[in-house]
């Protein structure tokens, strides 16, 4: 199993030197700020999904292929909360699907293990985005490091990525599990404790009065669905 791979980066050698920096940072801010972010990142994500089917869609059919596009990505978008955790949802069944695939490759009744992978990715909603954006982020910005990493040290990075496989593949899975932990840390702390509010006695004297925040939760906390203050 090749996480880097050398097709991707001998096909994307093409791009220019401004586009894979776009490519890079792209990938640093899904790894860094996935969970963060998360709704911007699916928001445009299923944009971008959709006015791309949109386009390939409407070209053969012969109609106005930009306007389907533009309808279709504008449609989805307005739908891309809702269709968030279908989206966990499928992502969650393709990943059990595909990592039994790699460990039992004569494993049967793999529709039980994508329902039970999407099952488990609605659950664990939070830890399975921030897995998702790390890996998204993880690869981009390796892939695009290694071709922007090219004319700096003359290297052929398809034939060095495909000559150093093993050590690719453990640096990546490193870095994902780093890029987990910092989304954990970075994480905005979402339970707030709500101060009772007491009966002011009579002819009593107004004074200041400060708000009261809940203690800052332990960090393997915050992969836990968030839970409102009674």
């Amino acid at each position: 199993m090749q996480l880097i791979a050398p097709d991707i980066l001998a096909e994307a050698r093409g791009l220019s030197g401004a586009m894979l920096g776009t490519l890079a940072t792209l990938g640093v801010a899904l790894w860094l700020f996935g969970w963060r972010w998360h709704r911007f990142w699916v928001v445009a994500g299923i944009t971008l999904t959709a006015g791309l089917i949109g386009l390939n869609a409407a070209r053969p059919a012969g109609v106005q292929v930009i306007a389907v596009g533009i309808l279709l990505a504008v449609a989805a978008g307005m739908m891309a909360l809702e269709l968030a955790k279908v989206v966990a949802f499928v992502a969650g069944g393709i990943g059990a699907w595909l990592a039994v695939q790699w460990v039992l490759p004569q494993a049967q009744e793999l529709w039980a293990v994508f329902l039970s992978g999407g099952l488990l990715g609605l659950l664990l909603y939070r830890v399975w985005t921030m897995l998702l954006t790390s890996l998204l982020g993880t690869l981009l910005g390796l892939h695009a490091g290694l071709l922007l990493l090219e004319p700096v040290f003359s290297y052929d990075a398809a034939t060095w990525a495909a000559a150093n496989n093993a050590a690719l593949n453990g640096l990546t899975v490193g870095v994902i599990i780093l890029g987990i932990l910092l989304q954990v840390v970075a994480s905005p702390d979402e339970v707030k404790q709500e101060k009772p509010e007491i009966p002011k006695k009579k002819h009593e004297e107004p004074h200041l009065e400060f708000e009261e925040h809940a203690p800052h939760p332990a960090w393997w906390k915050k992969l836990l669905p968030a839970r409102k203050a009674a």
